[in-house]
């Protein structure tokens, strides 16, 4: 099987710097050492933080999970955190440190700020994953969280002072759809457009390379919303089919009847040895002649 290795692929900035508090947080602590959800929402680099000694508490309510950390430390994941956390682990008398990716803390400084200013903020973003609870939560009340056409039709908003803005992992084009609908309904909102470069860049290579291969094997958690978006773009904007693997063996070899040719990319949480072995594993594939 031909392989193309699209990149850039595999770990971003905000990955590596958060592994990288995690590593020495862990030499640097004698004491317990929790991480509030999943460091980066890989089920493998948890598996290995887990197995260096930092524990997991993945509960959906942050705030519920920092109830189960009787003592210790505890880090604050890559999709960032509330301040209404951040102020409850200090109650508890945890000692609190911040993984938040730093294009995160932007967009939370910038809603923040926004809020400060009287503005109604409309964030784009997927319900129930951390980093836009965390952003909404910099200005409860004046954060609208939107995730569908729908939701955007739903808000009734009645100030002059408008802005709009996302979540850093979300799909390029489907942002930009809603934030015209945005637009469509307020002419007066601010755009500020919070997609993380690597993102941005991880996608349009994704859609580039799908237009000279066959199919698209994007090899990532399904609880990662990059990973998910890119394996979203290249069916919707190169037409080609792609298909989400956790590891190797999710691999199907049903998906490969007539295919000569496959791209292979990962999200911006996943270990590059996942991503070689299914590169390896397709490269050693017999393609009927």
């Amino acid at each position: 099987m031909e392989v193309i290795k699209i990149t850039p692929r595999g770990y971003c900035h905000g990955v590596v710097d958060a592994f990288r508090i995690a590593k020495r947080v862990r030499e640097e602590t004698n004491g317990p050492v929790h991480m509030l959800g999943m460091l980066v929402h890989n089920t493998h680099a948890t598996d290995d933080l887990q197995a260096q000694g930092i524990a997991l508490v993945d509960q959906p309510d942050r705030l519920a999970g920092l109830s189960q950390i009787k003592e210790g430390t505890v880090i604050f994941t890559a999709h960032g955190v509330s301040p209404q956390v951040k102020q409850r682990a200090v109650e508890l008398g945890l000692k609190p440190v911040d993984a938040t990716c730093s294009d995160v803390v932007r967009t939370h400084e910038l809603v923040k700020d926004l809020a400060l200013q009287g503005y109604e903020v409309v964030y784009i973003g997927r319900k129930g994953h951390p980093e836009p609870e965390g952003v909404v939560g910099e200005a409860p009340g004046k954060v609208y969280l939107v995730q569908d056409p729908e939701d955007i039709d739903a808000l009734d908003l009645k100030g002059d002072r408008i802005a709009v803005t996302c979540q850093t992992t979300l799909s390029v084009w489907d942002t930009e759809d809603l934030i015209g609908r945005v637009k469509a309904r307020y002419p007066q909102a601010e755009v500020h457009n919070e997609i993380c470069r690597a993102t941005q860049e991880r996608q349009e290579a994704a859609v580039e390379a799908a237009q000279h291969v066959d199919l698209v094997i994007v090899v990532g958690s399904p609880r990662s919303s990059n990973s998910l978006r890119l394996v979203e773009v290249v069916k919707k904007l190169a037409n080609k089919p792609a298909y989400l693997v956790d590891r190797l063996e999710d691999v199907d070899l049903s998906w490969f009847s007539g295919v000569k040719k496959v791209g292979v990319t990962s999200g911006a949480s996943t270990p590059s040895q996942l991503t070689r072995r299914v590169i390896e594993y397709l490269e050693a594939l017999e393609v009927p002649a």
